[in-house]
């Protein structure tokens, strides 16, 4: 038994999984006119991977500008009609001025500045008519042209865009089929978004924090370790298999990227501990309830009952109560220990690891 510092370290298996994942498609049914992308392609923010096939939209965008230009003659000819009004009014005005003087004067009937006096208002409702008439023309251009804005935008969503710089990792629709609104015809991820969901054992999982070095091998690179950093532990775990959730980042993004779902084995280094009486984990033994070790004293045995702590991945664990340093404790035996077992100590066993 000897004291020493153990770095202990946790091990998970992983998925590799894609932070944001953008499903491209289009906003209403319609039939798909051209793909331009491949899955493996690279685009950048902005870029036509696509485009929807517009059927008669480019048709009612010409007759919805035709019905544009057709308001605003309507809008110019009411406002032609409003000048026309008030010149015909302020006639009509001066001829009642000028009548009612030639009555005072009896030079005229009152009758005759009766009629004036009614041409006056006569005028006056026309300007009024034709000031209704300039309203509505305007509202019908308003109205007009709100349609051509919204037939506008609805050209727009044809074209199907990249959102952000990425990699197309599947193509869902092929030139010629009729997708509906919200379907997907390509889905890409941003390539720098690449993380591992990554699964450790909740016993051995309490010194696990954002931050921490690890290690990652992927499945399809098994003799290359590639460097990260543990970014969150996740709230939620996995009741069922009783395991804890992290996400896992690269430090450099590998190139090529691993594909999306591929497996990955991931190792937490924890900060080291405080020195302690450590033993090889093949020593720790079960004795009915107990938990401890076979202790050899003057060639005979005894069962040392202990209370262990932390251990490494190299195989060492610490001893927190039940052990002294420089005891000698049973590693490896033939058959299973009991406490009338006779032992020889030998330099090694057959088929064990020196």
């Amino acid at each position: 038994v000897q004291s020493q510092s153990i770095a202990p370290a946790l091990f998970g298996i992983g998925t590799v999984e894609a932070r944001y994942t953008h499903r491209i498609g289009p906003t209403v049914a319609g039939r798909v006119l051209r793909v331009d992308v491949q899955v493996g392609d690279r685009v950048a923010a902005g870029q036509s991977i696509g485009e929807m096939d517009s059927v008669d939209l480019d048709q009612r965008l010409g007759a919805q500008a035709a019905a544009i230009r057709s308001a605003q003659a309507e809008v110019l000819a009411a406002e032609a009609q409003i000048l026309d009004a008030a010149a015909r009014r302020t006639f009509a005005q001066a001829e009642e001025r000028r009548y009612e003087q030639l009555a005072a004067e009896e030079v005229v009937s009152q009758e005759a500045v009766e009629a004036r006096r009614q041409e006056s208002q006569m005028s006056a409702a026309g300007g009024a008519g034709a000031s209704a008439k300039l309203e509505a023309a305007r509202q019908e251009l308003a109205r007009a042209r709100a349609e051509h804005e919204a037939l506008v935008r609805q050209r727009a969503h044809l074209a199907l865009v990249a959102p952000v710089a990425g990699l197309v990792v599947a193509r869902h629709v092929d030139p010629g089929t009729t997708a509906v609104a919200g379907q997907a015809v390509v889905e890409l991820i941003a390539p720098d978004s690449l993380w591992i969901q990554t699964r450790f054992e909740q016993l051995l999982s309490s010194g696990l924090r954002a931050g921490l070095p690890v290690r990652i091998v992927l499945r399809s690179r098994s003799s290359q370790e590639l460097p990260g950093t543990v970014l969150r532990l996740e709230p939620l775990a996995d009741a069922v298999p009783e395991e804890s959730l992290a996400k896992v980042v690269f430090d450099t993004l590998p190139d090529p990227l691993p594909a999306i779902g591929e497996l990955a084995e991931v190792t937490v280094a924890l900060p080291p501990l405080p020195a302690a009486p450590v033993v090889p984990n093949a020593s720790v033994q079960r004795l009915g309830e107990r938990t401890g070790v076979w202790v050899l004293e003057r060639g005979d045995l005894r069962f040392a009952p202990v209370r262990i702590g932390e251990s490494d991945l190299d195989g060492q664990v610490q001893i927190l109560e039940g052990l002294e340093i420089g005891a000698q404790v049973v590693v490896y035996s033939q058959r299973a220990l009991g406490l009338r077992s006779r032992v020889k100590v030998v330099e090694r066993m057959p088929g064990v690891a020196p």
